[in-house]
């Protein structure tokens, strides 16, 4: 685990938690989405959402760390995928193949522990794994070939925590976890970020 943003002085926080990438893996898809994707804005930080929470009370912040540690120490290893490009109104994404069902058990377990916080209420979709590459005011209607990264598994599952900046919303790692070994070693650590899928 690493401790990472300091969150002194804020009664309310942004809260979502997600899967990060490793960084041949985050590397390999920012080069694939500047050579077909040149028609959207990129969304500078990629990630798997497993949970977004949006704004709430610095006193649950514990408790939603607790949550997601014992979620993530329960997850056996996992892989993912890209297995399509999908565009809604307004964001273009991979979505992800999750043969095994980890990661779906893990977005389970976790948002389950959190509705029992209160912190949280479930969307009435099931949850989708998969990672926004860029944004748009008008659809693109791009249709990109598929990345060569084949399946890869998350470094880690990290609390962002979100600041707003006149240039837009900014993010830090508050903590991250392995998903190896959650109880000695360390996650990603202080890294501000901007651009983060605010709904999933």
């Amino acid at each position: 685990m690493n401790a990472a943003a300091t969150v002194e002085g804020d009664e309310r926080l942004r809260l979502f938690l997600a899967l990060e990438l490793p960084a041949d893996v985050d590397a390999a898809l920012r080069a694939w989405r500047e050579r077909h994707l040149i028609r959207a804005r990129p969304a500078n930080t990629l990630h798997v959402t497993l949970a977004f929470l949006g704004r709430r009370p610095r006193s649950e912040l514990d408790a939603v760390l607790g949550a997601l540690r014992e979620s993530a120490a329960e997850t056996a290893p996992f892989e993912l995928e890209p297995v399509r490009y999908r565009e809604t109104r307004s964001v273009g994404m991979l979505v992800l193949d999750d043969p095994s069902g980890e990661a779906t058990r893990l977005a389970t377990r976790l948002q389950g522990r959190l509705e029992e916080l209160g912190v949280y209420r479930r969307e009435a979709r099931p949850w989708l794994p998969h990672l926004t590459v860029v944004r748009f005011r008008e659809r693109p209607r791009l249709a990109p070939p598929l990345p060569e990264i084949g399946p890869f598994a998350p470094s880690g599952a990290a609390a962002f925590l979100s600041r707003l900046h006149p240039s837009g919303a900014r993010y830090e790692v508050i903590e991250s976890w392995s998903l190896e070994a959650v109880s000695d070693k360390a996650g990603s650590g202080n890294r501000p970020v901007e651009d983060v899928e605010s709904g999933g």
